[in-house]
């Protein structure tokens, strides 16, 4: 078990930048695959980025190149690192963890066993 409570969200302005953080107590990042959601009004949750233990990632397509999710070296918090902000990266920010394969469908919300309560990020143009 592990519960994990997100912070850092924010308004900004587009082209801003922004650090989101998720606190992990119970357990530790070590014992889990971990990911960035995100879910816009009206829309369907979607996966942001993911991380594995060992610190190899993947991203949504939307959002490569200008994201970055990392562990801190204790594996207790997680970030994710937002550069470049548009207004469609507007959300509500949610960090889940899950065990086994962290690969195959990692950007399935309902693959993941264990979330946060989220945190607002809004991108002003």
């Amino acid at each position: 078990q592990v519960t994990l409570v997100e912070s850092g969200g924010s308004t900004v302005q587009a082209g801003g930048s922004l650090r989101l953080s998720c606190a992990a107590s119970g357990n530790t990042f070590a014992r889990y695959c971990a990911g960035w959601f995100r879910q816009a009004p009206g829309k369907e949750r979607e996966g942001v980025a993911t991380i594995s233990s060992d610190g190899t990632t993947m991203y949504a397509d939307s959002v490569a190149g200008r994201f970055t999710i990392s562990h801190d070296s204790a594996k207790v918090t997680l970030y994710l690192d937002m550069n470049l902000l548009k207004p469609e990266d507007t959300a509500q920010y949610y960090c889940a963890a899950r065990t086994g394969d962290c690969w195959y469908g990692w950007s399935e919300a309902g693959r993941y066993d264990f979330w946060g309560q989220g945190t607002q990020v809004t991108v002003s143009s």
